[in-house]
């Protein structure tokens, strides 16, 4: 039996476990930095299998690095499992909260965590039974949503020592994110301190620090006419004050700032600080910055996806049975036509010329869809990026949700605690295994990735944008 069949055997074999493993991190949703439950389930499993557990790692309790084998290659696979806040919901195709404004895997995390431990046991399996060299090594990455750890991992130099790594994500469609990339971002708070004054007797007393987060976000909205088309500036007032005949002597700003590149994202922050200086100077307050965590962009490589991709379509893809057809027909009614339609048309846009409307499905993706040639750029961010950076990556995507679902979704949170969803994370799990199989054991594949990442990055070391003293919250 080959070591691709055997791999494919044990995850059908272990299919009911993982599900249910999956489904208890679903029921025990927990967002960042505190996946206690979630990190030790998984942790558990590892070490019961024999891997080495090493816990706390980027200065983060829910973090831990998971190593089996000896000696090189060293394949790392990452795990994510957080939650999203107020995204609670039953596994049914109508809104129903289970806990009133709790959290819940919006973003099927639950899925991305089991899943790849199912590939990393299943790599672990076919290696012993072919005696096979080599360090599989799984990276239990807590935060990602709020991009903090595998940035504060990858500073502690966690994932140095790579030869390659792959991932994936709940998705669509099946594919593989092999010619496009992320948006590097900063993710920072401005802190303005005023003077406190009564607002109708003595406001010429008062240094409203409100006025300065204000005069800030004036200065940034004018900084947007010159900034990179495909740059994004967003932002809250996390404090404003507490009343209106009171002069704020305190108040909070809160920015994300993303652009195409990391060196894109620095010109535009320090543009950003210089905005903070002259709205304080405006304002007569001061100011502190609080630099939360910051990311880089996406660096594809080419090599690792096309065996991903050759992989998917080995497996051939996924066979949904008529009553999840029929969940997802349900729960994709939730949504307007619109929706929809513009999901049918990101997705097509995103596929290889000729792909169709049929190919995709108008529901649920079964068949693998070939990307697009062209560079395409998603409109969010990942610190999949940064570990990106530090080694050849591969990244891809299952269908774990209905056409149409938006991302951080209820409907997606449904789907995450539903067979759809564990149906696209075996074929994850599978996909992944035999990817990093053939990474351990064909050499020539491992050097050419090797070979194209360091083309791309033209041998530059990574280096971390986050500030010596930051620390994870």
């Amino acid at each position: 039996m080959s070591a691709d069949q055997m791999m494919i055997d044990y995850l059908n074999e272990h299919y009911d476990h993982f599900a249910a493993q999956a489904r208890k991190i679903w029921e025990n949703p927990e967002i960042g930095l505190q996946e206690k439950y979630a990190s030790k389930l998984i942790a558990d499993e590892l070490e019961a299998n024999g891997f080495a557990i090493e816990w706390g790692v980027g200065q983060m309790e829910t973090a831990f690095v998971a190593s089996w084998g000896e000696g090189k290659p060293i394949i790392g696979i990452l795990g994510e499992y957080d939650a999203l806040p107020s995204l609670s919901q039953d596994p049914t195709p109508e809104r129903n909260e289970l806990v009133d404004g709790g959290p819940g895997h919006g973003c099927g995390h639950n899925l991305y965590g089991v899943g790849a431990l199912g590939a990393a046991l299943a790599m672990q399996a076919a290696m012993k039974e072919n005696g096979t060299q080599g360090t599989v090594r799984y990276f239990g990455c807590p935060a990602e949503e709020t991009l903090t750890g595998k940035t504060y991992m990858a500073r502690d130099g966690v994932f140095d020592d790579l030869d390659a790594s792959i991932t994936w994500h709940p998705g669509y469609a099946n594919t593989v994110w092999s010619n496009g990339s992320s948006l590097a971002m900063n993710s920072f708070k401005v802190h303005f301190h005023g003077v406190a004054a009564h607002g109708a007797a003595a406001p010429h007393l008062g240094k409203s620090a409100l006025d300065g987060a204000m005069l800030m976000d004036i200065g940034v909205n004018y900084l947007r006419e010159h900034v990179e088309q495909d740059a994004r500036i967003h932002s809250v007032i996390e404090n404003g004050g507490m009343a209106p005949n009171v002069v704020p002597p305190e108040a909070t700003i809160w920015y994300f700032v993303r652009a195409p590149k990391r060196e894109q994202v620095e010109a535009i922050y320090a543009r950003m600080l210089d905005c903070a200086k002259g709205a304080a100077l405006m304002s007569g307050t001061t100011y502190d910055v609080e630099f939360l965590t910051g990311c880089y962009d996406l660096l594809p490589n080419g090599v690792i996806s096309n065996i991903m991709l050759d992989k998917m379509e080995e497996l051939g893809g996924i066979e949904f049975s008529h009553d999840e057809m029929a969940f997802a027909r349900d729960l994709q009614s939730s949504l307007d036509q619109e929706t929809i339609e513009i999901n049918r048309r990101q997705v097509l846009n995103n596929a290889r010329e000729g792909t169709t409307a049929e190919d995709i499905g108008d529901v649920l993706c079964e068949g693998v869809i070939r990307p697009s040639e062209e560079f395409r750029i998603m409109h969010g961010s990942t610190e999949v990026g940064d570990v990106s950076q530090i080694t050849p990556t591969g990244n891809l995507l299952t269908c774990c949700h209905p056409l149409g679902s938006p991302g951080h979704s209820w409907q997606i949170t449904a789907s995450s605690g539903h067979d759809i969803g564990f149906r696209g994370m075996d074929f994850a799990a599978k996909a992944m295994a035999l990817t990093g199989f053939e990474l351990m054991t064909n050499a020539e594949a491992l050097s050419s990735a090797q070979t194209e990442f360091k083309d791309k990055t033209g041998g530059k070391q990574y280096v971390s944008p986050l500030p010596e003293d930051a620390v994870p919250h």
